[in-house]
């Protein structure tokens, strides 16, 4: 344990490194990765390292964090931009929208934003999908601001929550927990939220549109008709559903196969199991890297087939490049959390946490919430709640590391607004222009989905923490 005087140095040099990241991101124009090295050095420099060894950690942590994340990273958003360019997500919506039916058309956008957004980034979705909600709202006459609110709240939840999503990646990274764990509990902290939001959308969405005065006088019946016959034809260009989902769900499959693989041999309590043919096979094929990797392969050689060469190497350097600022960030956020570990000023606050009146699970939650409401990127907001809070609550005993990197994951869902650039798009995409119109569409929604995950990491935390 430090001495009192040493404790006191860590925690001003953390409160410190805090507050000049926050500053850097918020009033200045250094970039969040910028920021994040530079608050690792203050609060390694202020908590007593030597600069060579403030840089050994820095560079040390980067590369730790992207070497177990990084290519499944860069693979997933190669993915998605085969899915996206292939048409292979417009086919899932088209499909959900078939087996749904009339009179669920909520759901059926809702639940495809929260399928399409796992391998897609959400903005690009939104509005690749944007004009299936102006027909839906069309063909049934319901508000055009009720679906765009499902379709955005669909895709905001896994955005947020579940890998391979490229920020829940980054936060599963540097927390150091099991890809398939993060998954399945990112679902179950999430699909509330879809009920949530579909009940919000519906109640507010029409007078939403009064306030608005958004009556378009259309003839519903012609319009239905003209959206069946625009499906059809667009329908048969896309790729058969089966093609167009495989390259999403394999990997999630074999990602899970190596969970309860890993889960079987720790259960048996039998060191020789680990070793067979069956486990080893599972875990190679069930690494995170290799699973995506599986996907991306199904994906080009399945949705474009008959791309030339060269066209499909570039949409699939158009998703890296899209993907470079997360990876550079995630790094950099593993960078600051070495510096908090190397420090000591992890172990120190994590005791005095410890002693609080409060569920510990909160301070990531809590962190990223407070990043969120000042910068507006959820990714910067829970890659930063990660990295502080990792160093922390390693010095817990009996911490549920999955839940605390969910926590910090959820927290980046709060009450999106003016700073965030998903808001801009889902409120220009759909025609709102007046601030307060634009919060009852978007910022609302953000804050009841926050809300309905919190609650349930609350519950599963009492019950399973």
């Amino acid at each position: 344990m430090a001495e009192p005087g040493m404790e006191f140095q860590l925690i001003l040099g953390l409160a410190l490194a805090i507050f000049v990241l926050i500053f850097l991101v918020v009033k200045t124009k250094v970039h969040a990765v910028v920021a994040l090295v530079i608050a690792a050095s203050i609060a390694g420099l202020i908590g007593g390292m030597m600069p060579s060894d403030i840089v050994n950690s820095i560079t040390t942590g980067f590369g730790r964090t992207l070497s177990t994340i990084g290519l499944v990273i860069g693979f997933g958003v190669m993915m998605g931009r085969v899915l996206e360019v292939s048409g292979a997500a417009e086919k899932m919506a088209y499909s959900l929208i078939r087996w749904l039916g009339e009179k669920k058309e909520e759901w059926a956008l809702v639940i495809t934003g929260y399928i399409v957004s796992i391998p897609i980034f959400c903005d690009s979705a939104f509005v690749i999908l944007t004009p299936l909600v102006k027909a839906l709202a069309r063909s049934s006459g319901k508000s055009i601001l009720t679906m765009g609110i499902c379709l955005a709240g669909g895709l905001m939840l896994t955005h947020h929550a579940v890998p391979p999503t490229p920020g829940p990646l980054g936060v599963a990274g540097i927390y150091g927990v099991d890809i398939g764990l993060m998954i399945f509990w990112g679902v179950v902290f999430t699909v509330p939220g879809m009920f949530v939001i579909v009940a919000y959308a519906r109640r507010m969405g029409p007078r939403i549109e009064k306030m608005i005065e958004t009556d378009t006088g259309e003839d519903i019946g012609a319009a239905y008709r003209a959206f069946k016959a625009a499906a059809d034809e667009r329908d048969r260009e896309l790729p058969p559903l089966g093609r167009s989902i495989a390259p999403l769900v394999v990997p999630i499959a074999l990602i899970f196969l190596n969970t309860l693989a890993t889960f079987v041999v720790k259960a048996s309590d039998d060191p020789a199991l680990a070793q067979s043919f069956l486990v080893q096979t599972a875990s190679f094929i069930g690494n995170p890297v290799i699973a995506v990797g599986i996907g991306l392969l199904l994906a080009v050689y399945t949705l474009l087939p008959n791309v030339p060469r060269n066209d499909a190497i570039s949409y699939m350097e158009q998703g890296v490049e899209s993907a470079g600022i997360i990876l550079l960030v995630t790094g950099a956020g593993g960078a600051l959390g070495a510096v908090l570990r190397d420090s000591g000023a992890g172990d120190v606050i994590g005791a005095s946490v410890a002693e609080l009146p409060i569920p510990v699970i909160l301070i990531p939650f809590v962190i990223s919430t407070l990043v969120r409401l000042i910068q507006g990127s959820g990714t910067v907001a829970m890659i930063t709640g990660a990295s502080i809070s990792a160093p922390i609550l390693t010095a817990i005993p009996d911490v549920n590391m999955v839940f605390a990197a969910q926590a910090a994951a959820i927290g980046s869902m709060a009450f999106s607004y003016f700073n965030d650039s998903y808001f801009w798009v889902i409120n220009r995409m759909l025609g709102v222009r007046y601030a307060k119109h634009q919060m009852l569409v978007w910022s609302v929604p953000t804050t009841l989905g926050w809300a309905t995950a919190l609650t349930m990491l609350i519950i599963c935390n009492a019950l399973f923490g």
